[in-house]
């Protein structure tokens, strides 16, 4: 199953592998073999702590290997009608606190709510999916079920 995905995520995706295999693995394997110049590597700290970092480095990389497989590029267009579709920023207003927000939908590899990103496949994301401005959107969320305002697609 491919999943969306936006040419920025995927080229950061596609970054994030070429620093790490580039920059990042050839530092750990600097410090395994500096390590391994120290003597006995039974009993020594500093091997054991890069040895860990390579196999997270490893596992990391083979996660992003697989999240690039398996994406799908799709270009983001303006929205038809008003109606929100994968890309588009979204002004939302909390109809129990009035609190606005503002979210992208984007595919689940590139989503952090931190940096103002929903996946397509959340909860939030699923409901706003062919709304348009003026549409009330109800999902559950952890803390409960919550209520927008569509007040902006674009």
């Amino acid at each position: 199953m491919k999943y969306p995905i936006t040419r920025p995520g995927y080229e950061n995706l596609k970054k994030e592998v070429e620093f790490l295999r580039n920059t990042k693995r050839p530092k750990i394997l600097l410090a395994i073999e500096e390590a391994r110049a120290h003597g006995d590597i039974s009993e020594n700290a500093e091997y054991e702590a890069a040895k860990e970092e390579l196999q997270f480095l490893a596992k990391k990389l083979a996660e992003l290997d697989e999240q690039i497989t398996n994406s799908e590029v799709v270009e983001v267009k303006a929205p038809k009608n008003g109606n929100v579709e994968f890309g588009n920023r979204v002004a939302l207003k909390n109809l129990d606190t009035d609190e606005e927000v503002v979210y992208t939908v984007v595919g689940p590899y590139e989503c952090d709510i931190q940096k103002g990103t929903i996946s397509i496949s959340s909860p939030l994301g699923r409901a706003l999916m062919g709304k348009s401005v003026g549409d009330e959107v109800t999902f559950s969320a952890p803390g409960g079920e919550r209520t927008y305002e569509i007040i902006k697609v674009g």
